[in-house]
């Protein structure tokens, strides 16, 4: 399996499949229950993964000039 697509999985796997495990209120995390934090952290994890999906993906860059 290429990286681009194990990286790509991760939001999902971690949003949606890690919310049933860490579903509880307590502790609060910068003043959220712990679900919503997780939350929370996915969202800006999803942007990370995806900028790194995308400086992996050299198929895109054809005609791209530097």
């Amino acid at each position: 399996m290429k990286v681009k697509y194990a990286l790509g999985a991760l939001p999902f796997i971690g949003m949606l499949g890690g919310v049933a495990f860490v579903n509880r209120v307590e502790p609060y995390v910068l003043g959220m229950p712990f679900v919503l934090f997780w939350i929370v952290m996915w969202v800006v994890l999803t942007s990370l993964i995806m900028l790194a999906v995308n400086k992996l993906d050299q198929s895109d860059r054809k005609g791209e000039k530097l």
